[in-house]
């Protein structure tokens, strides 16, 4: 028997945007456990904004489990929070109940800032570097510094190794800011991902004496970029039989369901969809072949394969909740009909 470290991970109750913990228990087991060998686990909801002090107990039910590379016999453990009982969901439970449909695709750009002493890495203690133009996908020292690299590379390897659908990085367009890429069939696999790829980034940097800023617009109202999470999307049905026609009625329904998916696109979002630095305004819906200023940006392969493929939202910020974003991109899809014989690709 190997005595395994099992790192139980949740979503805490602060609002407008939840925060990751994490406690260990160690157990023993013959080989890397399965899901369903991990126990249910109590914790104090008091601490978490989950619970009063007089009746503080909640549970974490595990729901995805990956190896944990950075530890000896580690497990990460991906959970959902349940009442005491440890069958009914608790409030807080984004993932209990959103749509999922593993034959939808969801690919998720994470942009995020570095921060170290109250500013963006590599931002002067006195106003701002150099303006924005040569750090997107820059290298050398005076676009991305001496640290920067290191970690995301650290992290990539970390993702790879937990067996996340990491599918890459890149130096993003302002100073200190980066992106990676998860991608998943189905909206639950795909954002426990992105969770457990946000954990991972989150502890590494400790060691590092660096934060991660997950704000969509840290920097407020100037010339520089913010962060999205922008969130690739495609059915079975998009993916094989589409048609111009159907493309433009699931577009009608994005721009009629704008509002709904604005609510649940992330906190503070009329900061940094504003019109400016590759966004659309954030109370106007529009898309466009190669937009980047659009809502939804339709890759010139949807057109050229008879509008067939995938389409990019380009609303979802970085502090956005990966659960509800899915789960509102399904139920909009689910409103537009399919023709004839073609809804059984759905």
């Amino acid at each position: 028997m190997t005595k395994f470290k099992l790192e139980y991970i949740w979503l805490d109750g602060y609002t407008p945007v939840p925060n990751l913990r994490g406690k260990t228990q160690v157990k023993e087991f013959a080989e890397f456990p399965t899901l369903d060998q991990l126990p249910l686990w109590g914790f104090d909801g008091s601490s978490t904004m989950q619970a009063e002090g007089r009746s503080s107990d909640c549970v974490l039910k595990p729901v995805a489990v990956y190896p944990d590379p950075a530890r000896t016999n580690g497990v990460l453990v991906m959970c959902e929070v349940m009442m005491p009982d440890g069958v009914t969901p608790h409030a807080t439970n984004a993932r209990a109940t959103i749509l999922d449909d593993e034959g939808t695709w969801f690919g998720f750009e994470q942009e995020y800032f570095f921060y170290q002493n109250g500013r963006p890495l590599g931002f002067p203690e006195q106003g701002y570097p150099a303006p924005q133009g040569p750090y997107y996908t820059g290298v050398g020292y005076s676009n991305v510094g001496d640290v920067a690299r290191e970690i995301v590379e650290e992290h990539l390897d970390l993702c790879l190794a937990a067996g996340i659908n990491h599918e890459g990085i890149n130096a993003e367009v302002a100073k200190g800011q980066w992106e990676f890429q998860i991608f998943g069939k189905g909206s639950k696999r795909a954002a426990d991902e992105i969770w457990m790829a946000r954990y991972l980034l989150q502890r590494l940097t400790e060691k590092y004496g660096i934060d991660i800023e997950y704000h969509c617009k840290p920097l407020g109202d100037t010339d520089w970029n913010g962060s999205g999470m922008h969130c690739n999307f495609s059915t079975k049905y998009m993916r094989e039989v589409g048609g111009k026609e159907y493309f433009e009625a699931l577009m009608a329904q994005f721009d009629k369901n704008l509002l709904d998916h604005i609510a649940v696109y992330g906190p503070d979002n009329d900061k940094r969809l504003t019109g400016k630095h590759e966004t659309a305004p954030w109370n106007k819906f529009s898309y466009g072949v190669a937009d980047r200023g659009a809502s939804i940006r339709v890759p010139h392969s949807f057109i050229k394969n008879d509008y067939k493929g995938y389409l990019e939202d380009r609303r979802p910020n970085s502090q956005g909740c990966p659960y509800q974003i899915a789960s509102r991109v399904l139920k909009t899809i689910s409103e537009v009909p399919l023709s004839g014989s073609a809804s059984v690709a759905a």
